[in-house]
């Protein structure tokens, strides 16, 4: 099956992503963002037992889903970033707080062009392709559709360095 690859390590380089976006309803879409925010939050987050972040939200707009991870209500949210300062671990970065919300829905199986965003990406930071899970090349899958290249943190792999 293919997915749609993201080499996070390249693509958190970018001062400005540059990216455009198929994504048919709102042309001003860039979903990379919101698949950023979502491969970070599964891979990198340190998924805190008491969550600064979380508790540090006026708004209510962050919470720990039922798999651990976070999640935002981008509609709660107000870019305060009061979750990014509050982040002792530095995860939640101050550019994936906009207040627009934006969604991606993967192109996957629409056509059988490249989508924007893998051909529009200067670095080459994101295809569409064939890949497997492989986490000794640091190759992770989040979801169904996504694959990512990342250094993945894990409280397991820090306790067994410990010993």
């Amino acid at each position: 099956m293919k997915r749609l690859f993201v080499d996070l390590e390249i693509c958190s380089k970018c001062k400005d992503c540059k990216v455009t976006c198929d994504y048919f309803y709102h042309p001003q879409n860039n979903g990379i963002t919101s698949l950023r925010e979502y491969a970070t939050f599964a891979t990198i987050c340190r998924h805190c037992e008491e969550a600064p972040c979380v508790n540090s939200c006026y708004h209510n707009a962050l919470e720990r889903a039922a798999d651990g991870h976070l999640k935002r209500y981008k509609m709660r949210c107000t870019s305060c970033k009061s979750c990014t300062i509050a982040c002792p671990f530095g995860v939640i970065f101050g550019d994936f707080i906009p207040y627009l919300d934006s969604k991606c829905n993967y192109c996957l199986g629409v056509t059988d062009k490249l989508p924007a965003c893998a051909s529009s990406c200067p670095y080459n930071a994101i295809e569409v392709k064939e890949i497997e899970e492989d986490i000794e090349k640091d190759i992770y899958f989040v979801g169904e559709y996504l694959a990512v290249h990342t250094l993945r943190w894990s409280r397991e792999d820090i306790q067994s360095k410990g010993k």
